[in-house]
């Protein structure tokens, strides 16, 4: 972990916190395919960051990576990729509450995954804090479920993306200690960007065509939540450990229900409700013993 970092670790996850908040809204007013917004939104974000890419020397980075850095940096592009495509379509299923709560559960895989596969120890503490952020995502799937099997297809897709998140992250933590932040997330990006262009192609999802606005919001969900948001917490994790991010995330789900409710009148259902506080306190307790 470096010392001495130019801006504060804290304030730039902050800035990445209210960032992320209006990936949902902004996704919301789309009417392009959720493929056509992943794919358009990694795409445009892989341009801006390409010049200073180039500028820093980054395909020379790469290569003294070797064979395997390189593959781990594919490998999390195709996680991320997966991550999008799977939490932007739930967005079209299920309410924005749901679909954040869910997709921000992976503090508890990546406890889980740190020591199953790290080594790391765990506590009774994180195990309660893993029992209770199951039992709020299970009462959310429950009274999602009444609302009809879209409702509780949107959640389970969130819950991929979550798992997904997971991984990304703490790929990233391993990375981000031998790259700088435009040299890592410039490919990483590119390769997710190729991998959802082509699901579209494949699914003849539409990717060309689109209205004016429909690109003007491509571009800005490129560079709020993504360069802003994902890409400084990208930054971060080379200050700060890979679960603290993961739980300042935890504001997003908040940000996001009172910005849905602000601009497209979603009233969280009282399950939800429920269930995200119980949820969310649950990943509180369970990473704050691991920072």
């Amino acid at each position: 972990m470096e010392d001495n970092p130019p801006i504060s670790p804290n304030l730039a996850i902050l800035v990445s916190i209210i960032a992320v908040s209006t990936a949902s809204i902004l996704i919301k007013m789309s009417s392009a395919p959720p493929l056509s917004i992943a794919s358009y939104r990694m795409l445009f974000s892989t341009i801006i960051l390409s010049p200073y890419f180039f500028y820093n020397s980054g395909p020379s980075k790469i290569r003294q990576l070797g064979l395997r850095g390189s593959l781990m940096l594919i490998l999390i592009g195709l996680i991320l990729a997966v991550h999008f495509a799977s939490w932007i379509t739930s967005l079209n299923l299920t309410s924005v509450a749901s679909s954040v709560i869910f997709v921000h559960i992976d503090p508890i895989f990546v406890t889980l995954i740190s020591h199953f596969f790290l080594g790391e120890r765990v506590s009774m503490r994180t195990i309660i804090g893993i029992i209770l952020g199951i039992s709020g995502a299970t009462i959310i799937a429950i009274g999602d479920a009444g609302l009809g099997d879209l409702n509780l297809y949107g959640d389970m897709l969130a819950l991929i993306g979550g798992i997904m998140l997971g991984l990304y992250i703490l790929g990233g933590r391993t990375l981000r200690q031998k790259l700088d932040l435009t040299t890592y997330v410039t490919p990483v990006y590119f390769t997710s960007a190729i991998t959802l262009l082509t699901a579209s192609i494949l699914t003849e999802t539409q990717i060309t065509g689109f209205s004016t606005k429909e690109y003007v919001l491509f571009i800005i969900i490129a560079i709020v939540p993504m360069i802003f948001g994902h890409t400084v917490y990208n930054w971060a994790l080379r200050y700060v450990e890979a679960p603290v991010v993961s739980l300042s995330l935890l504001g997003e789900p908040v940000g996001a229900s009172i910005l849905a409710y602000i601009f497209l009148d979603e009233i969280p259902t009282l399950m939800v409700i429920l269930g995200g506080a119980l949820t969310l306190f649950g990943i509180l307790i369970t990473v704050y013993k691991r920072q």
